[in-house]
C-alpha cells in the first residue's frame, strides 16, 4: 500500500494506491500559495488520513525540476513560494515513511506504462497539455528524467515568437482568441463554426510539438493527457495536417496516439515512485 500524491500549481491530489487500484482519494484547491509554510501545512494536513500502518511510502509529483536523489524541489510552476523546498526531508521527518519526488508529467507516464495504457510498450512518451504542456519519458521500459529532471520539455523549444507551449496548450486560447479552452471547448461542442476552427488551429501547433517528440525520441507510442486532451477529437485534424510533414512516413504508420484514459493515473505514477 502506497500514497500518491499530485501537487499541482492549484490543487493537490492524494491516492491511497493498493494492487495498482486507487481505493481511496481527495482532490483539494491549493491555497495560501505565497506562503510556505501554508502550503507545507496543507500539504501534511492532506496526506495524514491516509497513512496507516500498511503504507510502504510516499511519492510525490511535482509541475516542476526535481533533484530526485534528494527530493529537493525547484521553482514550483505557479508556487511561487516554492523556489527550492527539500521536500523529502520535511515529509520523511513528518511521517516516518520513505518519500520519493518527481514531476508531474514524469509521473503520469509512469503511471501510464505501470498501469496504463503504455503497458505494451518500451518507448513511449506521455504528453499532458493543461494549462501548459510537459512530456514524459519511458526510455526502454525505463523512466527517463535527465540530469535534473528536466528531460523532455518539448514545450520550452523555440516556435514562432514564443516556444511551442505558448501555442500548444490552453494558453493558447486565451493569448490569441482572449478565450478560455473550456470556453472554446463549450463552443465546440454546440457545433460553433469559430471554435472549431480555432481548435483546428491549436492541433496544427499541437503537431508541431508531436513532431519533436517523433523527431528526437522515436517512439511506439505518444499518450496525451491533461484537461486538454478531452478536446482531441476537435484538434486531431489539425495535429494530423501538421504530423504529414515527418520525413519517415514508415515509422510515422507504425506510430500510436493514444488518448489517456485513466483519471487516477498521474497518482498511480506518483506511488509507482516507491519500489
Amino acid at each position: 500500500m502506497k500514497i500518491g500524491v499530485d501537487l499541482g500549481g492549484t490543487k493537490i491530489q492524494i491516492g491511497l494506491e493498493e494492487n495498482g487500484k486507487i481505493i481511496a482519494h481527495k482532490k483539494a484547491l491549493l491555497t495560501e500559495k505565497d506562503s510556505l509554510s501554508a502550503t507545507l501545512h496543507q500539504v501534511t494536513h492532506a496526506i495524514r488520513p491516509y497513512l496507516r500502518p500498511e503504507v510502504q511510502g510516499i511519492g510525490i509529483g511535482v509541475p516542476s525540476v526535481v533533484d530526485t536523489e534528494r527530493g529537493i524541489v525547484y521553482n514550483v510552476t505557479n508556487i511561487p513560494s516554492w523556489e527550492k523546498v527539500a521536500l523529502k526531508e520535511l515529509l520523511e521527518n513528518e511521517f516516518h515513511v520513505d518519500v520519493q519526488v518527481n514531476n508531474d508529467v514524469n509521473c503520469f507516464i509512469l503511471g501510464e506504462h505501470r498501469y496504463g495504457l503504455a503497458k505494451p510498450f518500451r518507448t513511449v512518451v506521455g504528453m499532458a497539455i493543461g494549462t501548459g504542456l510537459g512530456s514524459g519519458l519511458i526510455l526502454d521500459n525505463q523512466l527517463f528524467a535527465g540530469h535534473n529532471c528536466g528531460a523532455g520539455e518539448i514545450g520550452l523549444l523555440s516556435y514562432l515568437d514564443q516556444n511551442i507551449e505558448y501555442y500548444a496548450s490552453g494558453n493558447f486560447f486565451s493569448a490569441v482568441y482572449g478565450i478560455s479552452a473550456l470556453e472554446a471547448f463549450g463552443a465546440a461542442s454546440r457545433g460553433n463554426l469559430e471554435a472549431l476552427d480555432q481548435w483546428r488551429t491549436f492541433g496544427l501547433h499541437f503537431g508541431k510539438a508531436v513532431l519533436a517528440v517523433l523527431y528526437a525520441y522515436d517512439p511506439e507510442a505518444i499518450i496525451i493527457g491533461g484537461s486538454i486532451s478531452k478536446a482531441y477529437s476537435f484538434f486531431r485534424s489539425g495535429m494530423e495536417e501538421s504530423l504529414q510533414a515527418f520525413i519517415y512516413p514508415e515509422s510515422f504508420k507504425r506510430l500510436k496516439i493514444l488518448i489517456s484514459e485513466n483519471e487516477h493515473i498521474a497518482l498511480l505514477g506518483a506511488a509507482a515512485l516507491i519500489d
